[in-house]
């Protein structure tokens, strides 16, 4: 459930302040900040994968923010508000977010660069050659066009904009879909109005809708700057130490039962179709820490009869390794020692590559062996036919197909985001998270270090990435289950329900969560919701 910016760490004093940027700026009361103006005139453009950018003859300069846990104030910077000059301007290569850089077991990981990693080494000079890229010295510019900027939206005025925008005053929600649609529709003028606004409304410690604003700002700023991308990866660069990463995972586990649900749901349609079968291999599309089959391994070594001979294949790429503290030999000793420990025959076949780069010869199939294939989280992942002629999201699901597994689990967030054009993902995406920040708030304490920590780390950069990336840096790409079941269909799967001990198994889980979550299941697939937004569909195939 990825986002980006400068390598300064989220850090919190004494005080419970948080800085954003080691530059400060003139701070209004309560800790807010105030957005300054300067004379330069920012046109936007729109490239032809709908992304914006901006155009001037010199560097914007982004004002940098102070974010406390007490005040209202955003956890970004925002560019300056224009002026009447019609300048042509080149475009940012700074990278004006905030912090996010994240991986989560299984769910959540996107592959970082290897010249990112190598970035990396010396983050405080990194850090410093970010802060030059963003705020780097302001030039005068003279206007030499007679048509201003302001007199196009002159229509918009600060006095009236809200009501032009059909705005209440401090309806965070109104002015979150305005700023969206005035950057789908390259506003300059009301974007530059609302990202004013939204900066005193959104924070990181508020309510579920501010905390989704904060890293929705950054999405949109990262857009209009055109730095997501870099954003996207330069957060790749900056970790928290591993073991900090993996209790935010851990956490974030625990607090949500999207994830407990997912890996439930697989392992008991898995066990129920390797019933009696002596050699079983499962093949993982992302092990990450492996946790998932530790349960199935106990389960099958209790079996009456004795337990099969179990081999799993392990594929991840490298944006695990850092959590884990290692590569995957690490789980497979883990997995080896758990069923070591249960009296259970194992082996362990490590892929460590990305899911599109797995090839047939990777799986080291054997003759006689039941196949059970599990994709929880990750096939959003992959790209399609959208991003690349090769299609290897596709070309995965019949690679599959032609190993005949005896179940294929399917395991996917329920959004559209995939090929919908920039508004109608923005809304999704608010909708979404809306929904999950909500089924948060309702576990941990909003002023809680840990929780703005998880989110932070294993949120928000998805959050931005669905926001600010487009093309193939846009690795966050969910699709309904609809879309996936003509996939499966097209490459010769078919269904294969869930069985109602699984839906049972599930049922129990959800009594010790917020009663607003949801448990639905339709022809053998199973749907988990909060309130009445469908958040994870879980199905397996044949």
């Amino acid at each position: 459930m990825s986002a980006r910016a400068s390598n300064q760490p989220y850090k919190y004093s004494d005080d419970s302040q948080m800085p954003y940027y080691s530059n400060s700026v003139a701070s209004g009361e309560n800790g807010g900040f105030y957005v300054m103006q300067n004379n330069l005139d920012n046109h936007y453009s729109s490239s032809d994968d709908g992304s914006q950018r901006i155009n001037s003859s010199n560097p914007l300069v982004f004002e940098a923010q102070y974010c406390t846990l007490e005040s209202s104030s955003a956890n970004g910077i925002y560019p300056a508000q224009s002026s009447t000059s019609s300048h042509s301007i080149s475009p940012i290569s700074g990278s004006p977010l905030s912090q996010h850089d994240s991986h989560s077991d299984h769910t959540y990981n996107s592959p970082p660069t290897a010249s990112c990693l190598t970035e990396a080494t010396d983050l405080h000079v990194k850090l410093k050659e970010l802060e030059n890229a963003i705020l780097g010295p302001e030039l005068d510019i003279t206007s030499d066009s007679p048509e201003s900027f302001l007199q196009t939206g002159a229509l918009l005025r600060p006095d009236n904009w809200r009501q032009l925008l059909g705005i209440d005053t401090g309806d965070l929600k109104q002015v979150i879909v305005a700023c969206g649609k005035a950057v789908a529709e390259n506003d300059v003028f009301a974007t530059e109005l609302l990202i004013s606004e939204l900066g005193q409304l959104v924070s990181v410690s508020g309510d579920p809708m501010q905390r989704l604003g904060a890293y929705m700002l950054e999405g949109i700023v990262a857009r209009l700057s055109s730095s997501g991308s870099m954003l996207y990866k330069s957060l790749k660069c900056k970790e928290p130490t591993s073991s900090e990463l993996m209790s935010y995972m851990h956490l974030l586990y625990e607090i949500c039962p999207f994830f407990k649900f997912g890996y439930m749901s697989a392992n008991g349609a898995i066990a129920e179709a390797i019933k009696g079968e002596n050699y079983v291999h499962i093949i993982d599309f992302q092990i990450a820490q492996g946790s998932q089959w530790i349960t199935l391994i106990q389960a099958l070594a209790a079996r009456p009869g004795g337990p099969p001979c179990i081999r799993i294949t392990g594929i991840d790429d490298s944006n695990s390794a850092y959590a884990r503290g290692g590569g995957l030999d690490i789980v497979g000793m883990r997995l080896h020692n758990v069923a070591q420990a249960c009296g259970l025959p194992f082996e362990f076949n490590a892929v460590p590559a990305a899911s599109h780069e797995v090839e047939l010869e990777h799986l080291k199939i054997r003759p006689g062996e039941v196949i059970a294939v599990n994709f929880a989280y990750q096939l959003h992942h992959v790209p399609d036919e959208s991003v690349s002629m090769e299609n290897h999201r596709d070309r995965i699901i019949r690679m599959i197909k032609s190993v005949n597994p005896r179940v294929v689990t399917l395991v996917e967030q329920e959004s559209n985001t995939n090929t919908a054009p920039f508004f109608q993902r923005y809304m999704e995406t608010l909708d979404y998270y809306t929904a999950m920040f909500e089924s948060i708030d309702v576990a941990l304490p909003r002023d809680d270090r840990r929780r703005i920590s998880t989110e932070q780390h294993c949120v928000a950069r998805d959050i931005v990435n669905l926001i600010a990336c487009e093309g193939a840096e846009r690795v966050e790409r969910h699709e309904l289950y609809g879309k996936w079941k003509a996939r499966f269909t097209m490459a010769g799967f078919r269904p294969y329900p869930l069985s109602s001990v699984v839906n049972n198994t599930i049922k129990t889980l959800l009594q010790s969560y917020n009663s607003h979550y949801r448990l639905e299941e339709r022809d053998g697939v199973l749907y988990l919701g909060w309130k009445n937004r469908v958040l994870v569909v879980s199905s397996a195939w044949c």
